[in-house]
């Protein structure tokens, strides 16, 4: 495991915990030619929700290339030394006259030998028209007339590739965790998707993140700011963190807490949620939330979440 720490622009303190991970043997043996998958169907059928899937697991996405590029990209991704091991490219009606090279920019990769596969997202046209009117958006080659002529429009171009699709997926009864459980049942292979957190210390003082998911508050414990030779400190020092948690209930309430992110962890998981925040709070953002968040972190991290730590409001003091 290792640990990297920087400061950003407006001030706040990062930083980002990776579980250690094993060598990868293709890699060393030198360039690998990079799995491919094709993502197309209709447009409003799920397209983007499976590419930022795909993103999710791990593949390099590439959205609305053009098909003749797609031999170069797939060419690059070899020359990457094993860092570009899965592309995903989304490719479909938007390139209009682009999209008639499609089948032959297929037939050259033959001469590369990639383990290609085409996802197909299609769904009903009662789905799709009551999709686009939600949105208030045309389909793309709908012109001056209505969705359904766009729709059956869409139908006729992408029907040769529908037929050669290897994966068709009808999303017309799927909300999107459940089209995000199917390609994650196809693609995550025996792992389990990937979750990262980012663990975030802050001050009730100057107001609550607007962008966490779970919110805890540590101004139960003892505030080391009215201890004199704890105050200058932070809460990353091994003198404050060591006064946080000799206090009563500190490691218990680390325990039970971290037992309970794993609980929800592995509910997010299943719901198809791959991004959590988790906030921490104390009075400044300096010391009770800061020793806390940064073992909060190291116990996610333990468990095998990519956990960056943000301690937003320490300095401001």
């Amino acid at each position: 495991m290792s640990a990297e720490r920087e400061q950003r622009g407006d001030g706040a303190v990062v930083s980002t915990l990776k579980p250690a991970e094993p060598a990868d043997p293709d890699t060393a043996a030198g360039a690998t030619i990079p799995e491919l998958v094709i993502i197309s169907g209709m447009s409003g059928a799920g397209r983007s929700t499976a590419a930022k899937c795909l993103e999710d697991l791990g593949w390099f996405v590439v959205d609305n290339l053009p098909p003749e590029l797609i031999p170069t990209m797939v060419e690059l991704g070899a020359r990457s030394q094993g860092n570009v091991a899965r592309i995903a490219v989304v490719v479909d009606v938007r390139g209009r006259n682009f999209f008639d090279n499609l089948k032959g920019s297929l037939a050259d990769l033959v001469a590369y030998n990639v383990a290609r596969r085409i996802v197909f997202l299609e769904a009903s046209d009662d789905a799709l028209v009551r999709r686009f009117e939600s949105v208030r958006r045309p389909h793309p080659l709908q012109g001056d007339g209505r969705i359904v002529d766009g729709i059956a429009a869409e139908r006729d171009l992408l029907r040769e590739l529908r037929g050669d699709a290897d994966l068709v997926i009808d999303t017309s009864g799927l909300n999107v965790h459940e089209l995000r459980a199917k390609l994650d049942a196809r693609f995550a292979g025996d792992e389990e998707p990937e979750l990262r957190a980012t663990v975030m210390s802050f001050g009730y003082k100057y107001g609550l993140p607007v962008d966490a998911d779970l919110v805890v508050d540590c101004r139960f414990l003892p505030n080391p700011h009215w201890v004199p030779e704890l105050r200058p400190y932070t809460g990353t020092s091994e003198e404050v963190s060591n006064y946080v948690f000799n206090q009563p209930g500190a490691k218990e309430f680390l325990d039970r807490y971290t037992e309970l992110l794993q609980l929800i962890a592995a509910g997010y998981r299943r719901e198809g949620k791959r991004y959590v925040t988790v906030a921490v709070g104390c009075t400044g953002g300096k010391h009770r939330s800061v020793a806390m968040s940064e073992k909060v972190a190291r116990r996610l991290s333990d468990e095998g979440v990519e956990t960056v730590v943000v301690h937003r409001d320490m300095g401001r003091e």
